[in-house]
């Protein structure tokens, strides 16, 4: 499978909060492979790609977050300049729309990573994938 899971988990902004998601995951001995926050003065979304995303899941709805999953994908960008818009002329080309996307700091010899949620993952996958863009499996987006 292509896409990834990620969890969206919806903090208010106060103090702790972003700390008591990282001490949930913690005591539940998970640990975070990549992840992004967006906010606004009252919350934020905290975005999170991590290996056992069920388990993490059940901890954080048990430490009482809300918590959604969406797909995404992990694709390997040549490390130079025009790389990421190659691809993203690509998805422009079919009328894919990019709701939002982050990079990583693992590189994979002279490609970097990055994630990206498109508004049509399924057609996303098939367009990109045929034109020869490499796709990170689940298992190796984990790999260290």
């Amino acid at each position: 499978m292509m896409k990834l899971t990620q969890l969206s988990v919806f903090l208010e902004n106060r103090p702790g909060h972003l700390s008591n998601v990282c001490g949930a995951l913690s005591a539940a001995h998970l640990n975070i492979a990549a992840l992004t926050m967006a906010d606004t003065r009252e919350f934020g979304i905290l975005r999170l790609i991590l290996r056992e995303w069920k388990q993490a899941r059940e901890a954080l709805e048990a430490a009482g977050f809300v918590v959604n999953t969406t797909d995404v994908v992990a694709l390997e960008v040549p490390d130079r300049p025009g790389g990421l818009e190659s691809i993203l002329k690509q998805a422009d080309a079919v009328g894919l729309s990019v709701e939002y996307m982050y990079a990583f700091a693992i590189k994979q010899g002279e490609n970097a990573r990055i994630v990206i949620r498109f508004d049509d993952m399924q057609r996303a996958v098939e367009v990109l994938e045929s034109t020869g863009i490499t796709f990170l499996r689940a298992a190796d987006f984990y790999k260290q």
